[in-house]
């Protein structure tokens, strides 16, 4: 059985050990070699460049990935491991699901086999994986109370309470309990990771009026057939602002990639 070599402090095996066989018993030889958690980041850092050690372990954190530990605490990363990764970062970056629907996804059976790499030249349309998400715009979805976003998030109260302040998030109130609809918890997921790195509920404001702006661009588009008195009119209005939001979420992330690119210079 090969050695797992630590940096000097002892925390982590060093970034792109390769660790031979099992931590705690000895593995059949034609066993693959596992991968350390700095060994991963590295590999997939071309396809992905804003992988970062930090995320793989959140996605951990979320219960998508479960790498096997040695006694001493160490991830190991098997090449079914790294697959599973490739490809809810693919679905993330790709379809734009969330990692509750990834999680669905995954437990389906679907594998990186049935999620290539988008090749040059390709005519994928975002709004096609939009509408499989379950946020629906015409079906906000189930309700979850306070109690209930804290714990699935992580989310302190205080920054709940934040975002209403602010309007970021409103929740609806049915009897003396306030719920908030998916979109509204994912909403308060994502700022829960923001605040991690210091964002306060005042620095939203950005976002908030940004999709302001957007989703009334996207309503002056689409505004005839939207207020349509015909049903089917109606339905097709819908799925092409689907369409249309999907389009703009990745218009607005390759402008922020390229303006990010500049900074990082």
């Amino acid at each position: 059985m090969a050695a797992v070599h630590s940096d000097p402090d002892g925390t982590e095996p060093l970034e792109g050990a390769v660790v031979e066989g099992a931590a705690a018993q000895p593995e059949p030889v034609a066993r693959a070699k596992s991968l350390t958690i700095g060994a991963v980041c590295k590999a997939l850092s071309q396809e992905f460049p804003d992988i970062s050690i930090s995320k793989i372990r959140y996605l951990e954190d979320q219960k998508l990935l479960t790498p096997r530990r040695t006694p001493g605490g160490y991830r190991l990363y098997s090449g079914t491991d790294v697959s599973r990764l490739r490809t809810i970062l693919r679905l993330q970056r790709d379809e734009f699901l969330p990692l509750r629907v990834i999680r669905q996804e995954l437990a389906t059976g679907r594998t990186e086999t049935e999620i290539a790499a988008p090749q040059a030249g390709s005519d994928a349309r975002p709004g096609a994986a939009l509408r499989r998400l379950t946020f629906s715009l015409r079906d906000a979805g189930a309700l979850y109370s306070l109690e209930d976003v804290v714990e699935e998030t992580g989310a302190e109260r205080r920054l709940v309470t934040e975002l209403e302040d602010y309007g970021i998030v409103a929740g609806e109130m049915r009897g003396s309990t306030r719920y908030y609809d998916e979109t509204e918890r994912e909403i308060i997921r994502a700022v829960t990771e923001l605040s991690r790195y210091g964002v306060a509920g005042r620095n939203l404001r950005v976002f908030k009026t940004s999709a302001e702006r957007e989703s009334g661009l996207l309503q002056q588009i689409l505004a005839p057939s939207l207020r349509s008195r015909n049903p089917e009119r109606r339905k097709e209005a819908v799925e092409a602002l689907e369409n249309l939001a999907a389009v703009a979420s990745h218009l607005k992330h390759l402008l922020l990639v390229r303006d990010l690119r500049r900074i990082a210079k």
